[in-house]
């Protein structure tokens, strides 16, 4: 990829894959109005995600300076608190709120993700560069710039997901976070083609994470904050590189050191080039704080909920048919240690709305699990298999459907109709009556840290597009902040 001449030992070019990533970030104009507005959606839903979040205190015990009483001029602020951080640990803080909960956005292909996460790098630095820049008497960062900055962000996170399985060799997606917030927090600060290069040669031979912590019997709250640790590193590298220290040019490629033969195992797959098509065709979380490949269960547990809920002693066995990603993923029997193991469990996503009718996060604490016993019994009684034809739609780009289906047989040899969802509320074959759904999630998050005179207020400066691009970043932050 890279294209060494002469001796073996001479300095490559920069590998391909880098130079069409900041070759996109650099000259690629985004002109699609689905796409900004999309985007716009975007940053609502995983602003709000992010306020939820501090009601949990397993959250905030992670957030604020790393000194106390920390004093940064510029400094960029985490919504919903008063802190004013530097850019690194902001979009620590940030990344690490946005992503705790797992509700906001998702991308599904070869390899999954959520590439709202980037937000954390893009948020801090956009809030204090545009402080930066008023304070020396020039023109503040508009959200404009963060829009555009968080398209590409998802675009290069999704894109490189496409036909690419980082899972299957054990490394967690976040790496893709770290590449893509990397690619965009060095554009923002200005940085050039060439620290571009250096700083993306840096996020690929930078240790990368493994998926440890998102699977039985290791599961934990780690995943909730991976990804803030992923998109602060970004903005360190990207910081290192405008200093003008020197890049990896054969980061991926190099013979026996390279990423490719490290860690890869074969070179990287692009099917496409990038534009605007992952936010285009995004997928929010509008209705469950769930992995994503559950949520259709879900949607079909809910719609079952008030012909089982009454006969749940009378219940013989629950069929789950679904797809072999979410097999491979969150199908899992047996004791589940903490609520980050819950969150990704599907039976445990299946039998709580089969049995309250509602699916939230507190449904996953220890002290919910505890009360109700029932659950687990649920759970026993369930038998997960695969459909093909899911499997298979579910990698079909033209499709791309998550599909679940559920159907309870009973003791008496009864058994309810099989409830088959393909598509989940926040698919954009389903946008359309999601985005009313979107806009009262947002709402509702922003009213559990703020005074309702302020909700009402932000859901108007959010609501008007062109507005919304023409807002000073830093004044949007003043707003989002207590």
């Amino acid at each position: 990829m890279g294209t060494a001449t002469g001796s073996p030992h001479d300095r490559p070019e920069y590998d391909t894959e880098l130079q069409v990533i900041a070759d996109y970030v650099l000259d690629t104009e985004i002109t699609n109005d689905l796409a900004w507005q999309t985007a716009r959606y975007c940053f609502m839903d995983s602003l709000g995600c992010g306020l939820l979040a501090l009601r949990y205190p397993e959250c905030i015990k992670h957030l604020g300076p790393l000194v106390e009483g920390t004093t940064v001029p510029y400094g960029a602020r985490v919504p919903g608190t008063s802190y004013r951080l530097d850019p690194v640990k902001a979009a620590w803080d940030i990344g690490c709120c946005v992503r705790w909960l797992d509700y906001n956005d998702t991308w599904l292909a070869a390899e999954w993700g959520h590439p709202s996460d980037n937000l954390g790098a893009i948020l801090a630095l956009c809030d204090h560069l545009s402080q930066q820049r008023v304070a020396r008497g020039d023109a503040p960062l508009t959200m404009e710039t963060v829009l555009e900055a968080m398209i590409k962000a998802h675009e290069i996170q999704g894109v490189l997901a496409l036909e690419n399985s980082f899972n299957r060799v054990g490394l967690d997606h976040v790496v893709l976070v770290k590449v893509a917030s990397t690619a965009v927090a060095t554009w923002l600060l200005g940085g050039s083609r060439e620290q571009i290069l250096a700083a993306l040669s840096h996020a690929w031979v930078d240790g990368q994470s493994l998926r440890t912590y998102r699977h039985a019997p290791n599961a934990g709250s780690r995943k909730s904050w991976a990804a803030g640790d992923a998109t602060s590193r970004a903005v360190r590298l990207a910081g290192i590189a405008m200093s003008g220290e020197m890049g990896v040019p054969g980061a991926l490629t190099a013979k026996e050191w390279g990423f490719y033969d490290v860690s890869f195992n074969k070179p990287f797959k692009r099917p496409q080039d990038y534009g605007s098509y992952v936010m285009e065709n995004i997928l929010f979380k509008l209705s469950f704080p769930a992995e994503f490949h559950a949520q259709t269960a879900c949607e079909a547990a809910m719609q079952l909920h008030e012909s089982v809920a009454h006969r749940l002693d009378e219940i013989e066995k629950i069929v789950i048919t679904t797809h072999e990603s979410a097999i491979r993923i969150i199908a899992k029997e047996g004791q589940l240690a903490n609520p980050a193991d819950r969150d990704h469990c599907l039976q445990y996503m299946v039998a709580v709305p089969l049995i309250f009718g509602a699916l939230d996060a507190d449904h996953y604490e220890d002290s919910f699990h505890r009360a109700h016993p029932e659950i687990d019994t649920l759970r026993s009684k369930m038998k997960v298999e695969e459909d093909p034809d899911y499997s298979r739609d579910y990698l079909d780009p033209d499709k791309r459907s998550i599909a679940n289906a559920l159907q309870v047989f009973f003791k008496d040899g009864s058994f309810t109709e099989q409830v088959e969802v393909h598509y989940p509320i926040g698919h954009r074959q389903r946008r359309e009556e999601g985005l009313p759904v979107l806009q009262e999630k947002f709402a509702s998050n922003l009213a559990t840290r703020f005074p309702q005179h302020r909700v009402a207020d932000l859901l108007e400066r959010c609501g008007q597009h062109q507005r919304f691009l023409q807002t000073p970043v830093h004044e949007m932050m003043a707003w989002l902040t207590i």
